[in-house]
């Protein structure tokens, strides 16, 4: 009884690890065989050389062609651009019983990307306008709190002409509105 029910569980667990059947496409030197996948081919790769997949590698599109020269039995490994993976056993034949394959999604023996979604998180949006009034209203007071020294005077005909270091301000646009803080230079 007790090796009934080993026997009964490894075979139940040994059919759930299996993989899925790969289909085999019959190919030949003589014909073109055509694959069409269901998103545009990223990469194809076959196993053998006597196989040979050929599809565009500049502009994506959704089919890649077939040839073989006779030999060893071989594979396809072909990756769409979504990430699905396609695989299928290669054999060559004399006679093709089909010369165009339409492959369906489901048929696909996984993905090559995890289908993990990631959350998007909002970010903050800094309100520029507000971080620079308060900028320009410390600097206000920090410029007038500050003492204006001379740096040189001259007198001319009871002028009296005076250089001070202070700081000047040209003003800048923002859309409609006029701030009076910007290019801040000491003379």
């Amino acid at each position: 009884m007790k090796t009934y029910i080993t026997f009964i569980i490894l075979t139940y667990s040994m059919s759930i690890s299996a993989q899925k059947t790969l289909d085999t496409i019959y190919v030949n030197d003589q014909k073109n065989v055509a694959l069409f996948f269901p998103n545009p081919i990223r990469q194809g790769i076959t196993g053998s050389a006597n196989f040979v997949f050929t599809y565009n590698r500049e502009k994506e599109q959704y089919f890649g062609l077939l040839q073989a020269k006779p030999g060893m039995v071989s594979n396809l490994l072909t990756v769409t651009n979504d990430g699905q993976v396609y695989a299928y056993i290669l054999k060559y034949a004399e006679k093709l019983p089909k010369f165009n394959y339409f492959i369906e999604q489901k048929e696909s023996i996984g993905n090559e990307k995890p289908k993990i979604r990631i959350p998007i998180t909002e970010k903050k949006v800094i309100d520029t306008y507000a971080n620079r009034m308060t900028y320009f209203e410390r600097f206000s007071k920090y410029l007038l709190k500050t003492d204006h020294k001379q740096i040189a005077t001259k007198r001319k005909k009871g002028i009296r002409l005076q250089l001070q270091k202070v700081a000047y301000i040209y003003s800048l646009h923002i859309g409609t509105r006029k701030i009076g803080f910007n290019n801040l230079k000491f003379i």
